[in-house]
Formats: structure tokens, C-alpha cells, sequence
């Protein structure tokens, strides 16, 4: 698993200085930008959702000019294993970025915010219903068919998010109000979810792919 992890991240080698840069300057010119809710959430989430499918699309398009799938099909890896791997992939990034957040609200704490868990809660979660629909819709339809009804969706969330959550403040809507339990409950029920849509899209995938000819 290590392996394949590692080679995705190789694959999209080329693009880790430009995601490195990204992942500092993205949150900063999020939070000057955004004046209406905590931006700390927003300026993390959106950073966070562009590097990983521009490093996600990156190493698909890759794998689908070099016919790389059918390359490892060749391979003792099982089609499990590559499934699980592109999630781990995904997982990977979001910690990176995460850290590099971090860093940057320690040295910079009057342009960044420090993230609560409720924080990381919501925008792992979000990031497990994005991406659990993306990777089986890949799979099924194939990385040329499904590329750019996801690219005009992820470039078009930066804008409609940020107007659904400004009509949530308005009509003082909240995660309090629908997830009416202690902060402590709500956070770890955020974490189980994500695991459990993931594991649920991660067995539609691994379906998926099992039964591809390539």
C-alpha cells in the first residue's frame, strides 16, 4: 500500500513545488478576501480541496495517457489494494495541508487563524462526500469521460460555498442546530461519518474497478 501511495505521489512530482506555494498563499489571500464568516474554516477548506484534486486530476491524467492502470493490473497488486491507495493518496494530501496551516497560523497569527476541530471536522467530511463520488464516478466513466464535469464543479464550489454558508448565518443556522449535541459529540460524529462514507464509496469503487476490463 506504502508503494502505491508513494508512486501517485511521484507521478505528480513535477507539481509539488507550485501545490507547496499554494498551500501558504491560498489560505492567506482566502482570509483577505472573506470578511463574513470565520475564516479560518473557509480559507483552509478551499486551499485544502483545490490542491487535492489538482494533485488527484494530475496523477489521473498520467496514469490515463500511459495507460498506467493497466500497467499495474500487471503487477501483484491486487485492485483493492490500488483503490485503497488512491483514498490513502487523498488522506495524505489533507494532512499535508493541514500542517502547512498550522505552520502558517504559528508564524503568521494575525493573517491566519488557528483551526478548532470542528473545523477539521466539517472540512474532512466534506472532502469525503466530494471525493467519494469523484473516484467511483472515475472508475465507472473513465478519467476522460468525468474530467470536466468535475473540474467546472470543484472550480465552481469556491463560489457557492461561501454563499450557502452566508445564507446559513443569516437565517442563524448552524452546526449546533443540526447537530443538536455537546461540541465534543459533534466532532467525533463528523469524524465517523467521513470514515463511513469513504468506506461505503471505497467498496462502490472497488466493485467498480473489480469488474473493468482493461
Amino acid at each position: 500500500m506504502y508503494h502505491l501511495v508513494k508512486k501517485d505521489f511521484l507521478l505528480a512530482k513535477k507539481y509539488w513545488f507550485i501545490m507547496l506555494i499554494a498551500a501558504f498563499v491560498l489560505p492567506i489571500f482566502i482570509n483577505i478576501k472573506v470578511d463574513f464568516m470565520p475564516r479560518g474554516f473557509l480559507a483552509f477548506f478551499l486551499s485544502t480541496l483545490f490542491i487535492q484534486y489538482l494533485l488527484f486530476n494530475s496523477v489521473s491524467m498520467i496514469e490515463y495517457k500511459y495507460k498506467g492502470h493497466a500497467l499495474l493490473c500487471a503487477t501483484p497488486y491486487t485492485r483493492r489494494a490500488m483503490v485503497r491507495a488512491k483514498y490513502l493518496f487523498i488522506l495524505a494530501i489533507f494532512v499535508g495541508c493541514y500542517i502547512s496551516y498550522c505552520l502558517l497560523a504559528i508564524f503568521i497569527p494575525t493573517k491566519i487563524e488557528m483551526l478548532s476541530l470542528s473545523d477539521v471536522g466539517v472540512s474532512i467530511l466534506i472532502v469525503a462526500v466530494i471525493f467519494g463520488i469523484i473516484i467511483p464516478v472515475q472508475y465507472r466513466f473513465g478519467y476522460e469521460k468525468s474530467k470536466y464535469i468535475f473540474m467546472f464543479i470543484i472550480f465552481l464550489f469556491p463560489f457557492v460555498f461561501p454563499m450557502m454558508i452566508e445564507s446559513m448565518q443569516a437565517h442563524q443556522i448552524g452546526l449546533q442546530d443540526l447537530l443538536p449535541f455537546s461540541q465534543i459529540v459533534q466532532d467525533f460524529f463528523l469524524g465517523i461519518l467521513a470514515l463511513l462514507i469513504s468506506w461505503m464509496s471505497m467498496g462502490l469503487s472497488t466493485r467498480i474497478y473489480s469488474k473493468q476490463n482493461l
